[in-house]
């Protein structure tokens, strides 16, 4: 067998391939200076050719460390850790690779995470891009039903060898709607909820001020659905390009946005328009049993999954126009955004509860949302006596903990008992002629 470079090493020794590793690096050491004696349309398969052997050479590195440490060699030797082991014998890795090589052999020791390292070895994945699929897949992991872990990290795998890192974090929600266990979906983002927060105002020397601004998922979904066409590039009065960046285009539409708000709310009357518009599809069956997730489609948010609860609360106040699926995906209702409250029943909610109806909660008319007290989607009607104003927080609140809420001659009241929504809906039956689910109960 010769060690000539581009002869198949088939089932050769270690040695004959050292070989022939050496020619590659003889071979690639210099291309640069003889790059004048390819063609243009050469160089793309060059490119490939060299990515290829890159990709392989690390996955070779993966092997051979994690050969050393089932072989006791890196306990054995003066290196303090793995990383400081693999560092100095692989220098063009002491910067930061040498602590991922190190980081993967460790965590794919678990035989559960083997798949992960054969495709590193393989060469089907960057070392970064296998360490980014185990963090995913042991965040996943608690949350998902067993016998679906295999699928899950196969589609992780999946996702990291075409879209690499980003691929694999955006994979997440789908995952857990599909795979997780019930609910874990929703009380996933419910969580991410607690999170929201906008920090103060930091200036600097030129007048300009920074925000921190974080965000849930269907925060997101409403925040991009709501300075989606005011972030679009607006050509200039001559016809020529739009010479705004992304960037300040979308921070000048967040600024409009909230000055149509506070031009509304300041002004003492109410919205005529609503907050944001999205559209949202999801199977009947989930939207019935609360599982599974809405995806969002016509806006820069396509593809987001939206989990059930937050798919409800949305559809009190937003602009959301649900497309309810059947089993074979065919379009059973095309909600309509006119379900909202006009805004003159929203000027009679304001008039009627004066501020958030939550107990003991004051939040003026204007800042609160009009919720539906029977679910828009459990075939409430839109008119007062289903209506109450409820600020945002106990908007999530009343979403989050299922509580009921009705209309008495003294106002509003709620039963605060956690899943009261549901037992009122049990005791009111199903409508069998609406696919929006049982009729309202009686107060």
């Amino acid at each position: 067998m010769s060690s000539e470079l581009g002869t198949p090493v088939g089932g050769a020794s270690v040695q004959d391939r050292r070989a022939v590793l050496a020619a590659a690096r003889v071979a690639i050491d210099g291309l640069a200076g003889l790059l004048w004696q390819v063609t243009g349309p050469e160089l793309a398969p060059l490119v490939e050719e060299l990515d290829a052997l890159s990709c392989a050479a690390g996955g070779a590195v993966v092997a051979v460390v994690a050969e050393a440490d089932a072989r006791g060699e890196i306990a054995a030797s003066q290196a303090g850790t793995s990383a400081q082991w693999v560092a100095r014998h692989a220098p063009s890795l002491a910067a930061e690779g040498a602590g991922q090589v190190a980081r993967l052999v460790q965590e794919c020791r678990r035989p559960e995470l083997a798949p992960v390292r054969d495709a590193v070895e393989r060469g089907r994945l960057p070392v970064g891009v296998g360490l980014t699929v185990v963090s995913e897949f042991r965040a996943l992991r608690p949350m998902l039903h067993d016998e679906a872990r295999p699928t899950v990290l196969d589609g992780l795998l999946q996702m990291g060898a075409e879209h690499g890192r980003v691929g694999v974090r955006r994979l997440r929600p789908a995952m857990l709607a599909r795979f997780g266990d019930p609910g874990v979906f929703q009380e996933v983002q419910d969580s991410a909820g607690r999170l929201v927060a906008l920090s103060r105002p930091v200036g600097d020397e030129l007048g300009a001020f920074t925000y921190r601004l974080v965000l849930d998922a269907h925060g997101k979904a409403a925040l991009e659905a709501a300075i989606g066409p005011l972030s679009a590039p607006a050509p200039e009065p001559d016809g020529s390009r739009d010479p705004r960046p992304p960037e300040r285009r979308r921070g000048e539409a967040l600024i409009e946005v909230c000055r149509r708000a506070a031009a509304v709310g300041g002004g003492g009357i109410p919205p005529s328009g609503v907050k944001s518009t999205l559209l949202v599809t999801m199977p009947f069956a989930d939207l019935a049993a609360r599982l599974g997730a809405g995806e969002v489609l016509g806006s820069s948010e396509v593809g987001a999954l939206l989990a059930p609860e937050s798919v409800r609360r949305l559809a009190c106040d937003a602009g959301l126009i649900p497309v309810v699926l059947g089993a074979e995906g065919e379009i059973l209702d095309l909600g309509r955004a006119t379900r909202l409250f006009s805004r003159g029943q929203t000027a009679a909610l304001w008039l009627r509860d004066r501020v958030c109806t939550f107990p003991g909660c004051s939040t003026p008319a204007h800042w609160c949302d009009a919720h539906h007290l029977i679910h828009w989607v459990d075939g409430g009607a839109s008119d007062l006596s289903n209506a109450a104003l409820l600020c945002g927080r106990h908007h999530t609140v009343v979403h989050r903990d299922r509580l009921f809420g009705w209309v008495a001659a003294d106002g509003v009241q709620w039963d605060r008992c956690p899943g009261s929504y549901d037992r009122a809906l049990e005791r009111s039956g199903p409508r069998q002629d609406d696919l929006a689910g049982p009729a309202p109960p009686a107060a």
